[in-house]
């Protein structure tokens, strides 16, 4: 009897492409597929993709058993406000925490700073009487009068989405859940977010923050989830679906249509779950993280195997705007605004800048040919011949090279130099600020580069990839498998997970950790229920405290074991502060702030699996040579182009060398080796 195929099947949508990624298990092959993002419905991009690969007879969609996705829906209607209209109901007395936000400046020298503009305007907040104390003791009964006069106004101006944010109900939440209850049956249309629900932190300001912001998207992802599910079922894509969380796991539709604020880094997070899974397959549990696509490049760190979460996600930061502050686990990440897409431009002092706008998928850049003319990072690696304008994408679209010769003009001449030698400067520009980037999540957090594997994807990274690895010599640099599309396969190599967080005060002492080992007793039963699952073995654990130095304002995590003495915990916090802020005080006292708790559902994941070896060699590989300009002193360098796909395993090359393949291309520099190891990755070091 012939076993039926089964597919697991990912999409990725980012901002000037959607990637797929099949993993027919029944036959053990990987289907790709790339298509143009389309801003004004990305599940359009998403459906184009999987009928490219349908199309192809590559993938079967009536075999799917298992579809994630990941994208930006989230974050693009917060960014450019296009959630719905939104209420805050809050205790009496509270209703300008969102406009007052607290004394941050990150600019601290701007006298013409201002506070982020609250996505609830002043008269959509209303204030109801009720109160509890730190304690959770309720000092004021609610007063359920004042709910229904909010819910009437609510109603009359048309409110779609409802936050409620009670002072201390990260303790007590019985206020927030009766309130909740009222607003529901009054407000059956209206998309209700009680802040315990999303949060059980303390901070008011961030706890509102995170209850408005989930309310103001939870009915645009619920519609786009909808929108998504009927799009793939009319495909015949009928099973399991789910999405790639900000946290490196993935959930339901319907736990993220709950929670979608979770989703708020969604496409990144996957390419960071598949870094794990290459370390791993390295031997490596410190990674460092690069992902440059069409718009931006993103990096993140990984210690001990595990992505390293964000303290406090401030959503839309930037180096002088304090951005808005959210309590969802976020994958740390470091974004700048220098992708494929992004745009070189001089200001009036003729100086050259790369990005942050970019050119995306519409017009796109000059060499695709779609009316882009300004020129960008992938025009620039056209025309210094790293990128083959035939080739490009396996052959699926022609670039112009005279159009993006062109579109340098304006720059070469500014700066009196060559064609060439301005979009070599647009590319020392834009490493620049990846090297800037890389170094924020590693040198300024403690970390050395040189103890780090450097795992980079993206359809741009590989060609920036040898020179970043040099410049910050890391062990390694690592390319690995379908690297154009890496975050739709890390997707499919990460974990369903939740991450729980809950305040609790104390200093650390026998009892206080006592009274923690029986939290996280409790986390770990709300993970089992979030899973529907019963017993423990089905989950892998981690548990953390946060906690700080008596009389400090933010805390440190450290790794804590349930049942762990207060010594044993101490010594792991001082080592924790002494990596963060390069000293530690023993002997202080240490107070615990929150209680975190990270939970993996145990499944089957896609895998590395290993090559053939026969059938390879590196002549047969060899498909011509290339001239690549290295620099104004050397000029045009002569590489030898190789077929990824026809690569010897383990055997050594010396750089200069191109490699090519679907999804992306590879730039080996002089002094350089490239090995491809028995699961794929490409490994690149220096020449002993």
């Amino acid at each position: 009897m012939e076993t039926a195929t089964k597919t697991r099947l990912a999409t990725d949508v980012g901002g000037t492409f959607t990637d797929l990624v099949a993993y027919d298990e029944a036959k053990g092959r990987v289907i790709i597929g790339k298509s143009l993002t389309t801003p004004d419905d990305q599940s359009r991009g998403v459906i184009d993709c999987i009928r490219q690969a349908a199309s192809r007879e590559a993938l079967e969609p009536a075999a799917t058993s298992f579809f994630v996705h990941g994208g930006t829906t989230v974050i693009n209607a917060i960014t450019e406000r296009k959630g719905v209209k939104t209420a805050l109901l809050t205790t009496r007395g509270f209703r300008d925490v969102l406009e007052i936000g607290r004394g941050n400046r990150p600019d601290l020298y701007n006298l013409q700073a201002r506070s982020p503009e609250p996505y609830v305007p002043r008269r959509f907040r209303f204030e109801v009487t009720e109160r509890m104390n730190a304690a959770g003791e309720i000092l004021t009964e609610l007063d359920e009068a004042d709910v229904r006069e909010a819910a009437r106004h609510c109603k009359e101006a048309g409110i779609k989405a409802v936050a409620v944010m009670f002072l201390h109900s990260y303790v007590n939440p019985t206020h927030e859940e009766r309130c909740a209850e009222i607003l529901a049956a009054m407000l059956p249309e209206v998309a209700i977010t009680p802040s315990y629900r999303v949060s059980r932190q303390w901070r008011e300001y961030e706890r509102s923050n995170t209850a408005v912001l989930n309310a103001y998207v939870e009915p645009i992802i619920r519609r786009y989830f909808s929108g998504l599910e009927r799009s793939l079922a009319e495909e015949g894509i009928v099973c399991d679906y789910f999405a790639m969380q900000s946290n490196g796991g993935v959930a339901t539709f319907g736990q993220a249509a709950a929670s979608p604020l979770t989703l708020v880094e969604s496409g990144p997070s996957g390419g960071v779950a598949g870094a794990v899974r290459v370390g791993r397959e390295l031997g490596e549990g410190d990674v460092l993280y690069l992902d440059v696509g069409g718009t931006t490049a993103k990096c993140s760190l990984i210690r001990d195997g595990r992505p390293q979460l964000a303290p406090q996600y401030n959503l839309d930061k930037t180096r002088i705007w304090p951005g808005y502050p959210v309590q969802v686990p976020v994958v740390d990440i470091v974004e700048i605004g220098a992708g494929g897409g992004s745009i070189a431009w001089l200001d009036e002092g003729g100086r050259l800048h790369v990005g942050p706008r970019s050119a995306g998928s519409e017009p796109g850049p000059a060499c695709y040919g779609r009316g882009g003319s300004q020129p960008t990072v992938t025009d620039a690696k056209l025309v210094i011949g790293i990128l083959d304008p035939v080739n490009f994408a396996n052959g699926q679209m022609q670039l112009d090279l005279d159009a993006a010769r062109v579109a340098f003009e304006p720059i070469a001449s500014a700066l009196g130099t060559s064609i060439e030698g301005a979009a070599l400067a647009v590319v020392r520009i834009a490493e620049a600020g990846m090297i800037d980037a890389l170094k924020l999540v590693t040198v300024q957090r403690g970390h050395d580069p040189r103890e780090l594997s450097f795992v980079v994807s993206g359809g741009a990274g590989p060609m920036f990839a040898s020179k970043l690895g040099r410049e910050l010599h890391v062990r390694s640099t690592v390319i690995p498998v379908f690297p154009g599309i890496f975050s739709a396969w890390g997707m499919l190599a990460a974990y369903p997970s939740v991450d729980i967080r809950r305040t609790h005060f104390g200093e650390a002492n026998d009892a206080v950790m006592e009274t923690v080992s029986g939290i996280f007793d409790e986390l770990i039963d709300e993970a089992l229920r979030h899973f529907g699952v019963t017993g423990r073995g089905r989950l892998s654990l981690t548990c953390r405290l946060e906690a700080r130095y008596k009389g400090q304002e933010h805390s440190v995590a450290a790794d804590f074991e349930p049942g762990w003495a207060t010594g044993r915990f101490l010594e792991a916090f001082h080592a924790a502060h002494e990596t963060a802020f390069t000293f530690s005080l023993p002997g202080t006292p240490v107070e615990l702030t929150n209680v975190h708790l990270h939970a993996e559902l145990v499944a089957n994941v896609v895998g590395l699996a290993r090559l053939p070896g026969e059938g390879r060699s590196l002549e047969g590989a060899t498909t011509g040579a290339r001239k690549v300009f290295f620099d104004e002193a050397e000029g045009w360098v002569e590489c030898r182009l190789v077929d990824r796909e026809r690569l010897p395993i383990d055997v050594e090359m010396a750089g200069p060398l191109v490699v090519e393949e679907a999804t992306t291309t590879t730039l080996i520099l002089p002094g350089q080796v490239l090995r491809m190891q028995p699961a794929g990755l490409l490994v690149i070091r220096e020449a002993e």
